[in-house]
């Protein structure tokens, strides 16, 4: 590969047409491998290439190129709110009377590919839990210093035909207008009972074989309480079993108050981000990095991996680490049952309007059978996925049919995706007029105090889509598998990056046994290096200046 993360990574804009482009070429090409050399009773497997297990890509635009634009005035599309509005008309200056001529680009085919920079485009999006595995993870070994997150802002879920915030915090609860005074106490002796007893409780003794959608049944709870609870707060599914929802609600309580008003963070330039924080870590210890190097296959000798064959060159090892798009067919027993549905789009506004720019979680439950539950991240400028004046929207679901196909009944209820006539974007521009705050936060004209509800606000316009399958984490080794050969599995269906974290921990542990797993790092001034010399003698000018004040 050309860049680090594999699955994982994050690319701008002419980044992913470059990978789409190698995909498509990778699926009517065959590796060409040289003949190997081997040694007495050595054996020589193929490794797979990591684009064969990517399916069913399909791009579409939603736009037009330049060309085919209409020019449209600036006075027509945005405002400037820099005054207080109380001053007399007659104060403004000379310059602020003269109308502004100037031409305003809209977005195009041609304008995204332009500002392709501006892009940061995730294969596989994830959320951090302010108290999860991997903040902690970062935290103690000093990881953490090469990142930056953002605070999700909102958890958003649909109820009563729209779109509603969700309350997380105690305070949230009790300033909500839509609950009740009983409602509100229901749902906080509920939250408390996951939070302090856990799903090991006497409390859940009678529901270890049911669902938590069953134990909640009998807590007596109002429609509303039982919708924040399984959708907004555990995230379930009518068939997720008391232990898993009861898990999962301690595991969003537990995150709150940490760092902001929900439990989530997002890794500032993307998910893609993470790996090369630990890359450069391993990089400051002495590990090396080839890009742009093939891994033709494997070199086997009594159960044991000898070596990696790249190319003509044969490189010795005392383990090897896999990623699952490259491992020998030979040692799979089972490409396991999971697969993830992907869905990428750039977008015109946000799916729910509010007075700032929001970074939006929601969890979309199916609606019918045969459906899957949708998880929906909504990024905007400030997170650096996009330019300014765009959103970037991911949809992640387990696949049933293909991407376009599972995702198709969460894209028609939040999403206008279909060609944009350009004879129609003045009009669209003149109903969607943007204003430009001091403070630069995105601000859409024409909100009111409820701001929270978006059953008025128009359906953001698809630009830009990019549909695609993924392989899940639940692939299995057979037993002729040689034991010092380990598998990264990549990418999952959770919502974070605990699974990564505890297979990376198992990995190393069997790899080596006595050693602790990341610790802390030291800061650069702590690093001493061996065989240090002394210090050499001072720069001249230091010692004619100190000479000068004796």
């Amino acid at each position: 590969d050309e860049y680090y993360g594999g699955l994982w990574a994050t690319f701008n804009f002419d980044g992913l047409q470059k990978w789409i482009e190698d995909l498509k070429v990778s699926k009517t090409s065959t590796k060409d491998v040289s003949e190997v050399d081997l040694e007495l009773e050595e054996k020589f497997l193929k490794t797979s290439n990591e684009y064969s297990t990517v399916e069913n890509i399909e791009e579409t635009w939603y736009i037009s190129n330049d060309a085919d634009l209409p020019v449209v005035s600036s006075k027509d599309t945005q405002t400037d709110s820099t005054g207080d509005g109380s001053g007399n008309g007659d104060e403004k200056s000379d310059d602020d009377k003269v109308e502004k001529k100037e031409n305003v680009k809209q977005w195009s085919i041609d304008r995204i590919r332009k500002e392709y920079r501006k892009f940061n485009i995730d294969l596989a999006p994830k959320l951090l839990f302010a108290r999860g595995e991997l903040v902690e993870l970062l935290i103690s070994s000093n990881i953490a210093r090469y990142a930056e997150f953002r605070a999700v802002s909102r958890v958003a879920t649909f109820m009563d035909g729209k779109l509603t915030q969700v309350p997380c915090s105690r305070a949230d609860v009790f300033a909500n207008k839509t609950v009740s005074v009983v409602e509100k106490r229901m749902l906080m002796q509920l939250l408390t009972s996951c939070m302090e007893q856990g799903a090991d409780s006497p409390e859940f003794d009678g529901f270890r074989d049911k669902t938590f959608l069953e134990y909640l049944n009998t807590k007596n709870l109002t429609p509303i309480v039982q919708h924040y609870v399984v959708q907004a707060i555990a995230m379930a599914t009518e068939k997720t079993s008391c232990r898993d929802g009861v898990n999962r609600t301690k595991h969003f309580l537990n995150s709150l108050g940490r760092y902001g008003n929900t439990p989530f963070l997002w890794p500032m330039y993307g998910s893609g981000e993470l790996p090369q924080c630990f890359c450069r870590l391993c990089a400051v210890f002495g590990g090396v990095y080839c890009l742009k190097r093939q891994l033709d296959g494997v070199v086997i000798h009594k159960n044991k991996c000898k070596a990696i064959i790249s190319g003509k060159q044969r490189i010795s090892l005392e383990h090897l680490v896999l990623g699952q798009g490259h491992l020998p067919p030979e040692v799979v027993t089972s490409e396991g049952e999971q697969r993830i549905s992907r869905g990428i789009f750039i977008t015109d506004r946000s799916i729910m309007q509010g007075e700032k720019e929001n970074l939006t979680l929601l969890y979309y439950p199916p609606e019918q059978p045969n459906q899957e539950p949708v998880t929906l991240i909504e990024l905007g400028p400030s997170t650096n996925a996009c330019p300014q004046g765009l959103f970037m929207v991911h949809m992640t679901c387990k696949r049933t049919t293909n991407a376009k196909e599972d995702l198709a009944y969460v894209v028609n209820k939040f999403l206008k995706a279909e060609p944009l006539d350009p004879l129609a974007i003045r009009s669209s521009i003149h109903s969607h007029t943007q204003t430009v705050s001091p403070d630069k936060r995105h601000v859409q004209e024409g909100d009111q105090d409820n701001r929270e509800e978006s059953t008025e606000s128009p359906k953001p316009q698809v630009l830009w889509s990019l549909y695609l399958n993924l392989p899940a984490s639940d692939i299995k080794l057979n037993e002729s598998t040689p034991n010092n050969l380990h598998l990264c599995s990549g990418p999952d269906l959770e919502l974070d990056f605990d699974f990564a974290v505890n297979q990376a921990k198992s990995i190393f542990e069997s790899m080596y046994p006595d050693k602790d797993f990341l610790p802390r790092a030291p800061d650069p001034e702590e690093i001493v290096l061996e065989g240090e010399e002394a210090p050499g003698p001072k720069f001249e000018g230091d010692t004619e200046a100190e000479e000068k004040q004796d």
